[in-house]
This record gives structure tokens, C-alpha cells and sequence, in this order.
């Protein structure tokens, strides 16, 4: 979502950090540039004017226009401004309440109320043991409380028994009752939507906010509807409660304006962020992260987050093992490429690496798309066990056949060959090589196998842009991903995967 405002910032301050000195015209200029670029995309015209007057301040004093690096302190002052922005630290769901604790989520119609709602159950179960008990309000949209239902069931998250031509309120009051019986710990009581605001809809969730008091009122937004979503925030917050955003849809190729606008025009802290349409693609909004992110500065720790949560740390060891003492097999990879779509693909993890951002053009035109891995695995699943476990018996009538049967070429097979003879001899000779981040991202994958204090400290290193860290856009180190495809600036080398070996910085 925030690639284009990403490239348009990340232009405007890299001609800042390439001049030894600053001058007030300069920082001034440069403000302007960022302002415009805000404004197409699609951030509210006081939040972007607001935002470059007091970046531009700061930037033009005294201890900045002298500094050794003046660039790239006003990138931090950019960063830190776009923290402020975003609201400056994270603002979890609150639960603090006596059980069952009441959750209303409100928003328009489409805007993903109910996908969310079951998002944040199992969530909930999943992450912090929690019972919960979801209950769909919404008596006007066909099948709607249908869809909770099944989700629910798909989840394993209990729903509210469905009463024909109850009121939206008598749900309310109902779910209440029945998530204290059964000793629920939250309730989520799913609202009615419209396509747009009216006084109906306004009045019917009023009285569902008195009723059950709820002790958190989410409005969930599609972050890809622009200022559209800024003004349905604003209208919701003029008549309920709102304690909390949490905006859908931020995976998609919108402007990312909503986001940078709707914490400044409500006030209220955007909670979470509906990364994908899976029922776990959804993540706590960190401004700190997402501030980098669009910087161009990466956000390796939420990477290592999702390989602590998805990987499995046991097998990974395991696998190392195997590798360095020269017995890792397709098998092996296969469950690599795998372990490497739960963490959301080559795009997902390439989108959390610094500077990234920046060959954006370049990345796209490598097709390191994650068809690569389901290509991958294909050829494995095609091949026999003795093969999986001995390649070198992969002769060109083996090859033709395995080819056939997973729909790829011949080629592909030998990539793929290519690739694990690769990771293999390299995970060998690296051993009990501990060279810092690169070899821990590498392991995230299995490849290498994480430690705990490989996690924690990872976890613990400070990010460009944090207090104490002037960004400077560090590459990783070589060789931290091994097995990808082409050659990456800053990656390291990531061979394999047909991407094109002669890539150059911008």
C-alpha cells in the first residue's frame, strides 16, 4: 500500500543524505516535495500541512544544518514526525475489563466488519487464550449472520444461536447474557452497515452502545477507500464511543493516505491492520514499523515475529543439522519453501527487508513472485521418495518425467537442483557460523536454525530511525538469504530462482 508515497519520499530525502551540507532553502524545498506528495496520497490537506511544518522546524535548526550528516538527521526528523503522525506507540486491543469484556464493531458496509470480527476471535484463542463468543447484529444484509456463523466454525470460535426477527438491540442484550453463562471472556458483537452514514444506522448503534457499554468500540475501515474512509472516521466519532481503528484491506495498491490521516483527524489509535484476506492476516499497528516501512527502512523485527510465530523451531534445528553435515535432501527443502509461504512469501519478506523499497522497479521485473514457490514444490511432490532423498539419481528421463508431472519444464527441474546443491554446500561450510543478522535471517528459514538468542537479538537490534539510531539504510550482510533467486543489492546474492544475476543499485 504505501510503495508509491514510499518511492516519492524516499526520492525526495535520498538527494538530502547525498549533500555534505544543508541549507535552510534546501530543508524548505524538500518539505514542500514531501508535502505534495502526502496530499497525492490521499493524507487529509491540514494532517499533510501540519505534518511538513513541524518536520520542517526541526529540520531547519541550528544543530541539524550544522550536523556531520545533516541528510540523514532530517530523515530521522521525518521519521520521528511520521511516528507523531501515526500516533506514536502501539495501542493494543484492552481487555482490562470484567468478563465477558464487550467489543462493538462498527463501519460501513463492505468495509470487512465481519471478516475482521473473526480475525480478532481467533486471534484472541489462538494468541492470548481467550474464550469468545461472537454475535452478528446485522439483521438487514442476507445471510450475513450465516457468514459469521460458518467463520466462526472455521475457527473454532463459538456464535450466537441465530433467532429469526429479533431486533439488532435484543441480539445485543442476548449475546451479553449468554457470553456469561457460558464463561466467555469476550464478546464481539458484529453491527449493521450501510453504504453510506445515515441517522437509522447511527440510531440503532447508539442504542447497541448503551445497552452493552461496550469496553472497546472498533471502527473497521477499508484503508483502500482514501478520504472517503477519513470522513466515515470522523462521522463515526462524532456519534459513538470510538476507542480504536482498525483499518482493512492494507495490503492492496491504494495510497496509504487513510492511514497517516486517520489518527490525526480522530485522535483515536489505529489497533490493527488487516494484512490479507486470510484469517490470519492481521497484525497489531506498530507507527514505529509502519514509519520505516514507508521510509524504506524495512521492518526486519516484525519478519522475525512471523518466523517465531509460524516456524517451527524444533524442526528448523533439526533441519540445520541435516545441512551441515551434508544430508539435506528435496525433502528437507521442500518443507523450507513451505515454511517460507507462512511468512508470507518472497513479496512478504522482501516488503520487510531495508532498502527494498528503493529497487522496487527492479524486484518486479526479477518475477520473484510466490508462483516460484508453489512451481517448486510442485517438482518435489512429482518426484519418488528415493529421489527426494537421493537427487543424483535425476537423470534427463527422470527429469522428463517429473517435468510432466508437475506441468514445468526441464530447466525448472535443473534450477531447482541447482539451487539445493547451493544451499546445501554453503549451510555446510557456514557450520556453527554465527556472522551476525544476515546469518539469523537466513536461519529464520530453517536455514541455519534460529536460536533463541539468535531471536532475541534480532529482536533487540535497533532499527534506523529508532532514538539513538540515525537511519542510514544499512544493507544486510552477504550471504543472509541464500536460495532466493538473482542478485539483490544488500541481499546478498539470491540465487535460484531465475532471477537476473546483474542488478545495480539506483
Amino acid at each position: 500500500m504505501f510503495d508509491t508515497l514510499s518511492e516519492k519520499i524516499g526520492g525526495i530525502l535520498s538527494r538530502l543524505t547525498g549533500r555534505g551540507a544543508l541549507s535552510e532553502n534546501d530543508v524548505r524545498e524538500a518539505m514542500r516535495e514531501v508535502r505534495k506528495a502526502l496530499i497525492e496520497a490521499d493524507v487529509a490537506l491540514e494532517v499533510a500541512r501540519a505534518f511538513t511544518d513541524k518536520a520542517a522546524e526541526r529540520a531547519t535548526g541550528a544543530d541539524v544544518i550544522r550536523s556531520v550528516t545533516p541528510g540523514q538527521m532530517v530523515v530521522k526528523i521525518v521519521h520521528d514526525e511520521l511516528v507523531n503522525v501515526l500516533g506514536s506507540d502501539a495501542r493494543p486491543i484492552d481487555l482490562a475489563a470484567v468478563a465477558p469484556v464487550p467489543i462493538l464493531m462498527v463501519g460501513l458496509q463492505g468495509s470487512g466488519k465481519t471478516t475482521t470480527t473473526a480475525k480478532i476471535a481467533k486471534r484472541l484463542k489462538e494468541r492470548m487464550k481467550k474464550k469468545a463468543l461472537m454475535a452478528s447484529l446485522d439483521t438487514r444484509r442476507p445471510a450475513a449472520m450465516e457468514q459469521l456463523a460458518v467463520l466462526g466454525r472455521e475457527i473454532g470460535v463459538e456464535t450466537l444461536p441465530i433467532v429469526e426477527g429479533e431486533s439488532a438491540l435484543a441480539i445485543a442484550r442476548r449475546a451479553i447474557e449468554a457470553a456469561k453463562r457460558s464463561g466467555a471472556d469476550v464478546v464481539l458483537l458484529d453491527s449493521a452497515g450501510r453504504v453510506t452514514i445515515d441517522e437509522e444506522l447511527m440510531q440503532e448503534l447508539a442504542e447497541v452502545e448503551r445497552a452493552t457499554k461496550p469496553h472497546e468500540v472498533l471502527l473497521v475501515a477499508d484503508s483502500l477507500t482514501g478520504q472517503d474512509a477519513v470522513a466515515t472516521a470522523r462521522a463515526f466519532d462524532q456519534r459513538l464511543t470510538l476507542t480504536g481503528i482498525v483499518l482493512t484491506r492494507i495490503d492492496g495498491d491504494g495510497r496509504g493516505g487513510a492511514a497517516l490521516s486517520m489518527r490525526a483527524v480522530t485522535g483515536k489509535p489505529i489497533k490493527l491492520i488487516g494484512t490479507g484476506e486470510k484469517l490470519d492476516a492481521l497484525e497489531d499497528f506498530d507507527p514505529r514499523r509502519v514509519a520505516g516501512r514507508i521510509l524504506g527502512m524495512g521492518d526486519v523485527i516484525s519478519l522475525v515475529e512471523k518466523a517465531t510465530e509460524n516456524l517451527d523451531l524444533d524442526k528448523a534445528k533439526a533441519t540445520a543439522e541435516k545441512m551441515r553435515a551434508g544430508k539435506f535432501d528435496l525433502s528437507d527443502l521442500r518443507d523450507q519453501l513451505e515454511q517460507m509461504k507462512k511468512i508470507g512469501g518472497i513479496s512478504g519478506m522482501l516488503g520487510m527487508l531495508p532498502n527494498v523499497a528503493k529497487m522496487k522497479n527492479q524486484v518486479a521485473s526479477a518475477n520473484l513472485d510466490d508462483r516460484v514457490l508453489k512451481r517448486q514444490t510442485a517438482i518435489i511432490d512429482s518426484m519418488t521418495a528415493r529421489e527426494r532423498r537421493n537427487p543424483d539419481v535425476l537423470k534427463a528421463s527422470r527429469k522428463k518425467r517429473i517435468a510432466a508431472g508437475s506441468g514445468t519444464k526441464v530447466e525448472d527441474i535443473n534450477r531447482l537442483l541447482k539451487m539445493h546443491r547451493q544451499m546445501a554446500d554453503m549451510m555446510k561450510a557456514m557450520g556453527g557460523d554465527k556472522r551476525g543478522m544476515g546469518a539469523s535471517l537466513g536461519g529464520l528459514f530453517g536455514m541455519g536454525g534460529p536460536s533463541p538468542e539468535d531471536m532475541q537479538r534480532l529482536a533487540g537490534k535497533k532499527m534506523p530511525g529508532n532514538p539513538g539510531s540515525p537511519p542510514n539504510f544499512p544493507d544486510l550482510p552477504s550471504g543472509g538469504l541464500p536460495g532466493l533467486g538473482g542478485k539483490l543489492p544488500g541481499l546478498g546474492g539470491l540465487p535460484g530462482l531465475g532471477a537476473p544475476k546483474d542488478f545495480k543499485k539506483k
